[in-house]
C-alpha cells in the first residue's frame, strides 16, 4: 500500500471511530506511519483529506446510481435496485457511510458538516431525479418529488444506523434482499394511498 492510500485508510477509520473533530493530523499520521509533511503534500490540509476520503467512496455509489436513472422498469423495481445498490455500498465500506452521516448531524459550521455537505446534495438529488423520472407512474406526485427523496433515502439512512448500532465487527453487516422489498414495499404503500 503506497503513503496516500495508506492515510485515506488510516483517516477513515480514525474519522468513523472518534469523530472528525476529535482526530487530530499527528494521530493521522502514525496510524498510518507517516510523517506530516506527506499528509500535507497530499492532501493539503486535514480538511484536505477528509474531502478526499468523501469523494473516494462517494463516486463509486454516485456512479451506480447513475446507471439507474436510464435503467428500465416500473418505480417500485427501481426504488429496490436503489436501495440495494446504498446497501451493498454501505455493506463493502460501511465506516464511510456511517461517517458520512454522522458529519451530516455535525454542526453546521463544521469543517466536517461543509465537507460532506455538497456530497449529501448529491446523493439527496440522485432520489429528486428518480422520482422525477417516475412522476408519469405516481398520479399523486404533484411536485412532490424533493418530499419523496427525503423519505425514501432518509428511510434507507436511518435503516442502515439502525442495524449498525451495536455492531463492533461492520464486517458483518448485511441487509437482506427480503429486508430491501419490505422497506420499498412500506414505502410504496405510503405512496400509493
Amino acid at each position: 500500500m503506497d503513503n496516500r492510500q495508506a492515510i485515506l485508510d488510516s483517516a477513515l477509520t480514525l474519522f468513523y471511530e472518534k469523530g472528525y473533530d476529535a482526530v487530530g493530523v499527528q494521530q493521522i499520521v502514525d496510524s498510518a506511519g507517516v510523517t506530516k509533511p506527506t499528509l500535507y503534500y497530499y492532501f493539503g490540509s486535514k480538511q484536505g483529506l477528509l474531502s478526499c476520503v468523501l469523494e473516494e467512496h462517494f463516486s463509486k455509489l454516485e456512479e451506480q446510481m447513475e446507471s439507474l436513472k436510464e435503467s428500465p422498469g416500473k418505480i417500485p423495481d427501481k426504488l429496490y435496485r436503489a436501495a440495494r445498490i446504498f446497501f451493498n455500498a454501505a455493506s463493502e465500506e460501511p465506516r464511510f457511510y456511517l461517517l458520512m452521516l454522522a458529519l451530516f448531524y455535525s454542526g453546521r459550521k463544521s469543517e466536517g458538516f461543509q465537507t460532506v455537505y455538497p456530497l449529501i446534495e448529491k446523493y439527496y438529488q440522485m432520489f429528486v431525479d428518480l422520482f422525477e423520472n417516475a412522476s408519469h407512474e405516481l398520479g399523486n406526485m404533484h411536485g412532490r418529488q424533493k418530499q419523496f427523496a427525503v423519505g425514501f433515502s432518509g428511510m434507507l439512512n436511518y435503516y442502515l444506523m439502525m442495524v449498525a448500532r451495536d455492531m463492533d465487527d461492520l464486517s458483518q453487516l448485511t441487509i437482506t434482499d427480503q429486508e430491501v422489498y419490505g422497506i420499498v414495499h412500506q414505502f410504496m404503500y405510503g405512496i400509493y394511498s
